[in-house]
């Protein structure tokens, strides 16, 4: 049965107005995925967008209707603040069809960890060209054993990440041919975990909560990374780490 829901979220942001616009319609793969409706900074949306409300920097409202009758909008209200900081209120509501439960934790919980890396790119990559490493919306998916209830401890304890860990912490992990992680926890809650590095922004993501399994995206903001030889790498290491 199909159900209507809304989530809202409102964060302070550490960049001006316009960054957080090109941030939001021109660099997604930076801190969400590429979304294949990139807009870039200066141009307007091509004719057929599914884009409602175009108010640079101020208000993008974006509605994607699919033939069942459910659809999705995304509604970003975007505020000056002092010291050259911006506010978000951002809402996404729609109706789902099946799986509601699921489904809307699920997406309440990948928002506020989205949220959240887009204030760290802001924070630390403003600008930088980013290489995604996944699929797009998928990322990189683990075996079917990443989707048993434990499956986030078994990425934690390959991370080595404690129980007593704490954002802030650093983390010295092996990802085999994908090389060595060395970075600081950014999020950590029991269904994700964010790690910033020097140049990449690596997310974790316990999708077995949601009835799926346990997967993984990186942003790389360096320009010698190939992202395909390393989306194969980081995706050979997690289905080592669940054999």
């Amino acid at each position: 049965m199909s159900r209507a829901f809304e989530i809202s979220r409102e964060i302070d942001l550490p960049a001006a107005p316009e960054d957080v616009w090109t941030a939001i319609t021109a660099d997604t793969a930076a801190w969400q995925f590429p979304t294949g409706m990139e807009i870039p900074a200066g141009a307007t949306p091509p004719a057929g967008a599914p884009v409602q409300t175009w108010d640079p920097p101020n208000r993008l409202v974006i509605r994607m209707e699919s033939p069942d009758g459910t659809f999705n909008a995304l509604d970003y209200a975007i505020e000056a603040r002092d010291g050259g900081t911006a506010h978000l209120r951002y809402v996404h509501s729609g109706i789902l069809a099946d799986g509601w439960d699921d489904q809307y934790d699920a997406i309440a919980g990948h928002t506020d960890f989205y949220l959240h890396t887009l204030g760290q790119y802001l924070a630390h990559f403003n600008g930088r060209r980013v290489t995604y490493v996944g699929q797009p919306s998928a990322g990189i998916e683990g075996p079917k054993a990443a989707g048993a209830p434990d499956a986030m401890d078994t990425l934690r304890a390959a991370l080595g990440i404690g129980d007593g860990a704490a954002v802030g912490d650093p983390v010295h992990a092996s990802l085999g041919g994908a090389g060595t992680l060395d970075g600081v926890i950014d999020y950590l809650t029991p269904e994700f975990i964010g790690v910033r590095t020097p140049d990449s922004l690596y997310r974790f993501f316990g999708r077995n909560h949601f009835g799926s399994v346990v997967g993984m995206s990186a942003h790389v903001f360096r320009d010698d990374v190939d992202a395909a030889a390393a989306e194969a790498a980081l995706r050979t290491w997690l289905d080592s780490i669940y054999g």
